[in-house]
């Protein structure tokens, strides 16, 4: 498909505006996940990572912040604290927080990049994941080697498998255990993932027979148009294109299952905002004052019926199944 001849992308707030039975603005509900991004630091280079991170990054939460995130937590009655990054076991914070975590009587959910357990000085991960009960969310974009590698460096695919039967070993992802282990599917280019179902059965079987490996779920995103996965969008004349995609598949039957209505994301820096992608674009939450919401001095109960700011990445969101922390929405 030739750019110069798509029609001009309806902005995300508008096709909201003319959904019927939409909200718009759409508004914050109760927060169900406390979802805490530590930094940028990380040990891989992934093609598609909307955070752009990797070893260079210095970007990494403070002692300050991350006790100021317990503190929010505590006065709370969220159930769920979920630490992203970059690889967020690579934060000197992170350990705290999952402890601080646990003693308030929360679920921890860790999105880990499996490889990290590799990393010098991090050996240990795997047991304290179990004896933290840290529900792990690792991403896997395919269960074969030239997928993996060629999304998320030579040799990821396996240190990830290794990665994986060490976990398996601990008791993740075995019945019976209540250690959780959940895989992440992201399309290796421009496209949408296919249905959520049918893939996990494929994974199921793919990664059992060929490694022994098992695992809880499967969850479905869609890859987002911003920051280094828009850069190669660019670079390869597919970012209009790819935008028109999303557009053209969506579906108002995510809109009540987005991840922005319960999930309170959290920066590195300790400013608030709806969502991880709204974090990097820099699209904080603003309270009555008209000034950014920061979790040093915010309240939960001050979150639900704020306007959710929406710009046309949301469309990544929203076309096909949806896309959000927890997998695909409309199944």
């Amino acid at each position: 498909m030739n750019s110069e001849s798509l029609l001009p992308l309806v902005p995300f707030a508008e096709r909201l505006r003319a959904t019927p039975g939409a909200d718009a603005p759409m508004r914050r509900g109760a927060i169900g996940v406390l979802q805490v991004n530590v930094g940028k630091l990380c040990n891989q280079t992934c093609v598609h990572c909307h955070v752009d991170a990797g070893p260079a990054r210095t970007e990494q939460m403070s002692r300050e912040t991350a006790e100021a995130c317990l503190r929010f937590l505590a006065d709370s009655e969220i159930p769920v604290m979920d630490l992203t990054g970059g690889a967020p076991e690579l934060c000197p914070e992170f350990e705290r927080l999952v402890l601080g975590a646990r003693a308030a009587g929360r679920r921890v959910m860790d999105r880990c990049n499996l490889t990290v357990i590799f990393e010098p000085g991090r050996d240990h991960l795997p047991g304290f994941f179990r004896e933290n009960a840290v529900e792990l969310v690792c991403s896997l974009p395919c269960y074969t080697r030239d997928n993996v590698d060629e999304q998320r460096g030579q040799g990821a695919f396996d240190k990830s498998i290794r990665a994986l039967g060490i976990l398996n070993e601990a008791g993740y992802g075995r019945p019976g255990t209540g250690l959780v282990l959940d895989l992440i599917y992201n399309p290796i280019g421009p496209s949408l993932p296919p249905p959520q179902a049918a893939l996990e059965a494929e994974y199921r079987e793919r990664l059992q027979s060929d490694f022994g490996i098992v695992f809880n779920r499967l969850l479905t995103l869609t890859n987002m148009p911003i920051a280094r996965f828009a850069q190669v969008l660019r670079r390869t004349g597919k970012y209009d294109e790819y935008l028109h995609l999303l557009g053209e598949h969506f579906n108002a039957a995510t809109l009540g299952g987005l991840m922005c209505r319960s999930t309170l994301s959290v920066g590195w820096d300790g400013l608030l905002y709806d969502c991880d992608f709204n974090q990097m674009l820099a699209m904080p939450i603003v309270g009555a004052s008209g000034r950014p919401l920061r979790i040093e001095s915010a309240k939960a109960s001050d979150l639900p019926g704020l306007e959710i700011l929406v710009a046309d990445h949301c469309y990544g969101c929203t076309a096909g199944a949806g896309s959000s922390c927890g997998g695909a929405i409309a199944i």
